[in-house]
């Protein structure tokens, strides 16, 4: 199977960029991250990438505070082409991404929250959870459109709350599986087995296996 080539967006320490290249460098999943991009220079996701001897680009974003700008933008985009990725995956990344950028990857940008979206979409989404007493939160991967965390959802994972629970327990707790859902919803794409329609991502069955073949 070819390896789908994957460029990461980082602003953070990017445990989920890490959790994605154990996988990748173990041959668990079929991913091979091919450059990971930060809007912050000194950000820790850009060290894991060096330790992992993938291409690690600081791009400064410019002036805006929650944006690119649109000469930003198009470097983020020459980078990506530059290094021919496939998908774009946002781990971490604090900026939102204007219409072109979005058509140019439609389908093919995927984002981890955590929450179980619809529910608590944008920032301190545990402390929501926590603080509003929901009994299970989790983590969503979506694809990217136009919204904030509204893109259709390709998996969900939840997680219960405790009774003991802090909201940096439970945040703790959430992240244990993103580090699963990410490599796994990656996992599905680069299997060819998610497709969408209209809000739904259809998921599906594994591609049966040829003579000879491992099962």
């Amino acid at each position: 199977m070819k390896r789908l080539r994957l460029g990461v967006l980082a602003s953070g320490r990017g445990s989920n960029l890490g959790a994605i290249l154990e996988r990748s460098l173990n041959g668990s999943i079929d991913v091979e991250v091919v450059v990971v991009i930060s809007d912050v220079e000194d950000a820790a996701a850009l060290d894991r990438a060096r330790a992992a001897d993938v291409p690690a680009l600081f791009i400064p974003p410019g002036d805006y505070r929650t944006r690119l700008t649109r000469e930003a933008e198009a470097a983020y985009l020459e980078a990506l082409e530059h290094h021919s990725v496939d998908v774009v995956a946002l781990a971490g990344f604090m900026r939102i991404l204007h219409d072109s950028f979005l058509e140019r990857y439609a389908g093919r940008i995927v984002n981890i929250h955590p929450s179980l979206l619809p529910s608590f979409p944008g920032l301190h989404a545990q402390r929501q959870a926590f603080e509003y007493g929901v009994r299970w939160s989790g983590c969503t991967v979506h694809f990217v459109d136009a919204g904030v965390d509204r893109g259709p959802i390709i998996l969900q994972k939840a997680v219960p709350v405790l009774p003991h629970d802090t909201a940096d327990t439970l945040a703790a707790r959430i992240l244990e599986q993103e580090h699963e859902a990410y490599p796994e919803a990656l996992q599905l794409i680069a299997e060819g087995r998610v497709r969408i329609d209209g809000r739904r991502v259809i998921t599906l069955p594994p591609a049966p296996q040829g003579p000879g073949e491992a099962t």
